[in-house]
């Protein structure tokens, strides 16, 4: 039971930018502490980089990699209406 937002079951961690709009998000149990839960976040945080046209490149992509271990997807206007999380 997650006393503060009176959820049983479930908790969520969240990190926000400077105005407050969520980065990324992670549901855990209601019985995972909140700093196991930040460090679980914090490791899931970034796993893939979805970006526009003005992006493309291996270049990008290869810094992308470099500096976050993480894949780099260019979104093509043709298919935006076709994205699924």
């Amino acid at each position: 039971y997650d006393g503060g937002k009176k959820i049983s079951g479930i908790k969520r961690h969240m990190a926000v930018d400077i105005n407050g709009l969520p980065q990324a998000i992670l549901v855990t149990r209601a019985n995972v502490s909140d700093r196991s839960g930040a460090l679980a976040m914090f490791i899931e945080l970034v796993q893939h980089v979805m970006v526009d046209g003005g992006y493309t490149g291996n270049d990008f992509a290869d810094q992308v990699k470099l500096i976050l271990n993480a894949k780099t997807t260019v979104a093509k206007r043709n298919e935006l209406h076709m994205f699924t999380v």
